[in-house]
């Protein structure tokens, strides 16, 4: 039985301008132990599609469950077996950290579980802020403290939406040792996040979704296997000529070519001296999940085009 099942789960929506479909038709399922990645540009659907796992958003039309519990028909049950860390930071400002613990295992009618909330402020680095107000935690603080709430029933599925957003490096670190070590257990783990190297490194499988639906779904290392080119990557100060800046990810100073072939490294080095642009620490290196990433994209809407004019 799966840990999580999307079964052909849509999501519409009625505006004044007219119907706006969010998702269309998203179906996968997520292994009990699994680490799952969900990807996607913004608007894509993916905060969307925890919103109807979490319960708080009626599809349109199919049906997911969380280890065969209906998040529809079995609210209750399913609602049991996640622990939801939502993007935006959502506090009560009149509970300390360890008291805001205890509230929200009260909500899952736990009592005495102080022993695995003191676990849970030591692996995220909360201790010493047990006693503090949640008004005078930082961001980061308070984000850890969204990762505790949602953790304190022993959930054994865990849906990271976006967790390390504007955190800092510190953050970053202790939430992925702490998470890893729980999915070591036996948790299963779904993450959506614009970090993907975070995705690259963490996710055995992912998923990437464009205009509300399912474009790529595979083993992490088999999207990095099937990557079509090595990367050419430079430093410079000029901005390049036209025709390479169409292929180009530029970011800063630094600049990334794709290319398929030895030769192809040699004629875009050619070119780039052409055009008078001075080229610094030139390396070739593998494709990561970025690339793999943006190739994705651009095949979907190139696909999406020639969809519409048929």
């Amino acid at each position: 039985m799966p840990a999580v099942s999307f079964q052909n789960v849509s999501k519409t929506y009625q505006s004044a301008r007219g119907t706006f479909k969010a998702l269309d038709g998203v179906s996968f399922d997520i292994e009990p132990g699994e680490f799952f990645g969900l990807l996607g540009p913004n608007g894509a659907g993916k905060t969307t599609l925890i919103s109807i796992l979490a319960g708080l958003t009626q599809p349109s039309g199919g049906k997911v469950t969380v280890n065969g519990h209906d998040v529809q028909a079995d609210y209750p049950s399913a609602r049991r077996q996640l622990g939801v860390v939502p993007q935006e930071l959502v506090f009560d400002p009149f509970f300390n950290v360890r008291e805001t613990l205890r509230l929200q295992s009260g909500y899952f009618g736990i009592r005495h579980n102080d022993a695995w909330i003191d676990e849970l402020l030591e692996g995220l680095g909360l201790a010493d802020k047990a006693q503090a107000n949640m008004r005078q935690l930082s961001g980061g603080m308070k984000r850890r403290v969204l990762v505790a709430q949602a953790l304190v029933h022993r959930p054994p599925v865990i849906v990271l939406d976006e967790p390390t957003a504007g955190v800092d490096v510190e953050l970053r670190q202790t939430l992925w040792q702490f998470v890893s070590r729980l999915n070591r257990e036996g948790s299963t783990v779904l993450l959506t996040t614009h970090y993907l190297e975070e995705a690259e490194a963490l996710c055995g499988r992912i998923a990437m979704l464009k205009q509300g639906r399912v474009v790529a779904l595979e083993k992490t290392s088999e999207l990095l296997r099937r990557a079509s080119s090595n990367v050419l990557r430079f430093k410079t100060d000029q901005s390049l000529p036209d025709d390479l800046l169409v292929h180009a990810r530029v970011t800063g100073r630094v600049v990334q070519l794709p290319a398929h072939s030895a030769l192809e490294v040699e004629q875009l080095l050619a070119r780039v001296r052409e055009s008078g642009v001075v080229a610094e620490d030139i390396e070739i290196r593998k494709p990561d999940l970025e690339d793999v990433f943006i190739d994705v994209m651009g095949g979907a809407a190139q696909a999406a085009q020639a969809e519409a004019r048929s």
